[in-house]
């Protein structure tokens, strides 16, 4: 049997495992333990922030033989057992994206009207809800209108504006936020921990850096590390440096650096840069896509301070001071200019015979040379 990938292997069996959504585990546990658990709910947020094993867990806490006085499932009733190895027929988990017409409605319809097999309620989970049809929606929207007894709907979107208001309106909504760099990281160190794995602190805060505020990313991307890492069958200690190499990330730092000299107003030494860094192997597009995310964050905090909490997802402490330092140092105006001219090369390399060339001439635009 092949291994279970990490984000499958240590998906939260409890609500207090789950990272960065308290505000929504406090309400849930809260409406668990009063017996005040809605007919329907909308998760709505990023992918991988953890709406399916939010899901999932609510399924398994509404029906629990053994609940714990927090709300918490037991985790050792055969209810719980089912659930956790995914057996449970009565938690039924829809993927709108491939079923999203009115005739996978209308079944789904005709199976809320049958009371659950086992579990005290038949869970219905609709993943990528967006993305059934209008007519889907609609036919949908009745059973949510007046659902029998027995049976909570779960909606989970990434694009909660592509829903229909009346859906919206007949759930209870809860937002999901991307996680933040430490959050992710003390979740990668639990997990190597558990793999009985050594790896630099630099090497996981690298792997959360760049999965964008997304749990699973990260997980993910940590899976191929670990896997990189074998030698003989034993994983040896996993350090920034093959990170950087394994995954064609771009350093962060790379990309302050090149910004540092973009504001001095240094295109030569800017475009020795750039060069530099392609031909110690960093992939232009890559280093382009974040370049434009650097100077997006530069901009925000230019003109609102207060949204650092807010970004905070994909950069650490230090780097968001020096984010904060460098918009200072150059006026609103012009560092809007900057931010465009390099969206616009970002755009024109795809076509670019040579690829780095739109960034070198956003680099003398910004330098003011021509």
């Amino acid at each position: 049997m092949a291994n279970l990938v990490l984000y499958r292997k240590y998906r939260p069996k409890s609500f207090s495992e789950i990272v960065g959504q308290e505000h929504i585990v406090k309400t849930l546990l809260n409406a668990i333990k009063g017996d005040m658990v809605s007919h329907a709910y909308l998760f709505s947020g990023p992918r991988g922030a953890g709406k399916t094993t939010m899901a999932r867990l609510l399924a398994k806490a509404v029906s629990c033989e053994k609940p714990e006085a927090t709300g918490e499932p037991c985790n050792t009733c055969s209810t719980c057992e089912e659930i956790n190895a995914g057996r449970a027929i009565d938690l039924i988990e829809i993927d709108a994206a491939s079923n999203r017409g009115i005739d996978d409605i209308r079944e789904l319809n005709e199976g809320v009207k049958f009371a659950p097999s086992k579990l005290k309620y038949k869970v219905f989970v609709v993943d990528e809800a967006h993305q059934l049809t209008k007519e889907a929606a609609n036919a949908l929207l009745k059973t949510l209108e007046e659902p029998p007894s027995h049976a909570i709907f779960i909606l989970a979107t990434t694009e909660v504006h592509k829903m229909i208001p009346t859906i919206i309106s007949r759930t209870q909504r809860f937002d999901f936020r991307k996680l933040t760099v430490p959050e992710i990281v003390t979740r990668l160190e639990g997990m190597a921990k558990k793999e009985k794995v050594t790896i630099e602190k630099e090497a996981l805060e690298l792997i959360a850096l760049n999965a964008g505020g997304s749990l699973r990313d990260a997980e993910s991307l940590l899976d191929k590390v670990l896997t990189f890492g074998q030698k003989d069958g034993k994983t040896v200690k996993i350090t920034a440096d093959s990170v950087k190499d394994l995954l064609g990330i771009v350093d962060i730092k790379v990309v302050s650096d090149f910004v540092d000299k973009v504001l001095a107003k240094e295109a030569g030494e800017a475009i020795e840069f750039l060069n530099k860094s392609i031909e110690d192997g960093i992939d232009p597009q890559e280093f382009a896509k974040n370049l434009v995310r650097y100077l997006r964050q530069t901009l925000l905090l230019k003109i609102n301070p207060s949204l650092k909490d807010m970004l905070s997802a994909g950069f650490s402490k230090e780097q968001l001071e020096k984010i904060e330092k460098q918009g200072k140092d150059i006026e609103e105006g012009e560092l809007t200019q900057i931010v465009d001219r390099f969206v616009a090369a970002e755009n024109r390399m795809k076509y670019a015979s040579i690829v780095q060339l739109p960034l070198e001439l956003a680099v003398i635009d910004s330098c003011g040379i021509v």
